[in-house]
């Protein structure tokens, strides 16, 4: 992992009063942590510009005047809520033989087909992942290789583990993924509806035309507004119609 080297001055006087003193002189109160005892010690708030105002990781070296030297992390970082200027800096030192847990950012590399021929979309589920690893195998950043996804794979926190680092996370949690983008999923939606109320309207056409069908058959058989004719030939004999009697 890249080092950032900062000078510091170490602090006489801790304190509001004194840590104020040095944020007005354009220096930032820090504190670094792991070692036999906290260390307070002070330094220009531009030096750390490229530690703190970066999405890479570093590690940084505390360079005193007295020629001593600190390898540590960057642990906590406080900002004025208005100006956003730093305020103060907890550091963690670093043991050659010891392991730290420090979060890393995670970058992609390569064109996902699923992007590029199927018209979906990346989502970047975790851009930064917390790993537990010695010193000298802390990575500047993990390598998400998305030039074989297609539409619906994914990356996994299992695809970038490696012996010489372990990741402090579920290995079936997801970094990224390619997906159907929602613009597409609707026009899709669209479409089948559309097929569907064709379909329903092409079967009710069809089930109208059997019934016309099927209602012209009595009218064929009876008059022409399919009831039957009243002069009797339906074989019941006409009303009045009495047998004439033989007269004595």
């Amino acid at each position: 992992m890249k080092s950032i080297t900062i000078n510091g001055s170490k602090r006489e006087h801790v304190g509001k009063v004194a840590a104020k003193a040095l944020r007005n002189a354009g220096k930032v109160p820090c504190v670094i942590y792991g070692g036999e005892k906290p260390l307070h010690f002070s330094a220009d708030e531009l030096s750390f510009s490229k530690l703190v105002y970066t999405a890479d990781a570093h590690t940084v070296v505390i360079a005193f005047e007295d020629g001593n030297k600190i390898d540590a992390v960057l642990q906590d970082i406080q900002f004025h809520p208005v100006s956003d200027k730093i305020l103060h800096i907890d550091l963690f030192q670093l043991h050659e033989g010891k392991e730290i847990n420090m979060i890393i950012p995670v970058k992609v590399q390569g064109t996902a087909p699923g992007v590029r021929d199927s018209g979906g979309l990346l989502y970047r589920n975790k851009r930064k992942l917390t790993i537990r690893a010695l010193p000298k195998n802390l990575p500047d950043f993990l390598l998400a290789d998305i030039s074989t996804l297609n539409l619906n794979d994914s990356i996994t926190v299992d695809d970038l583990s490696e012996e010489t680092f372990k990741i402090l996370h579920p290995d079936n949690q997801v970094v990224c993924q390619v997906k159907m983008s929602r613009a597409s999923m609707s026009i899709e939606e669209d479409v089948e509806d559309e097929e569907l109320e064709e379909g329903e309207e092409g079967a009710e056409g069809a089930e109208g035309t059997e019934g016309g069908a099927e209602g012209a058959k009595p009218a064929a058989e009876g008059g022409p507004d399919g009831k039957k004719p009243e002069d009797g030939s339906d074989g019941k004999k006409p009303e009045g119609g009495g047998e004439a009697k033989s007269k004595g």
